[in-house]
C-alpha cells in the first residue's frame, strides 16, 4: 500500500505540471472547491467557498463530498502533489469531472481572474 501511495504521489507530481499548464482554460467559480490541505494550513488561507478535506481522510468523507458524482470538483494543496493523490482518489470513488488545481494561490488566482472578466463582460 505504500508502495501504491508513493506511485501516485510520484505520477501526480510529474503530471501536477501538465494540469497547471491548463489552468487559465478552466473555470474555478462553478466547481465544488476542496482544499485537501492539513486544517492548520487551510486556517492560514483558501479561497473563498473552498471546504477543507484533508487527503488522508478525503475517501472516508463522502458526506462532504458532492452527490451529483459528475459535478465539477477542483482539488488543491501547496503544491500539487497532495491534490494529484486526492484527483485520484476521487476519481476512484466514481467522481468523473474532477480537476487538480495545483496550488491553492494559483486557484484563487483564477477565481479572482473569472470575476474580474465577469464584471467587465457586466
Amino acid at each position: 500500500m505504500k508502495l501504491f501511495s508513493f506511485l501516485v504521489l510520484f505520477v501526480g507530481l510529474i503530471s501536477c505540471a501538465e494540469s497547471q499548464e491548463k489552468l487559465p482554460q478552466d473555470t474555478y467559480s462553478d466547481a465544488y472547491l476542496i482544499d485537501v490541505r492539513t486544517p492548520q494550513e487551510f486556517s492560514q488561507g483558501s479561497p473563498d467557498g473552498a471546504v477543507n478535506i484533508p487527503v488522508d481522510v478525503i475517501g472516508q468523507n463522502e458526506n462532504l463530498l458532492p452527490t451529483d458524482k459528475s459535478e465539477k470538483i477542483v482539488v488543491f494543496c501547496l503544491s500539487g502533489g497532495r491534490s494529484s493523490h486526492a484527483q485520484v482518489i476521487l476519481e476512484e470513488m466514481g467522481y468523473t469531472n474532477v480537476i487538480n488545481g495545483g496550488t491553492f494561490k494559483k486557484v484563487a488566482e483564477v477565481i479572482k481572474k473569472e470575476k474580474e472578466q465577469k464584471t467587465i463582460k457586466g
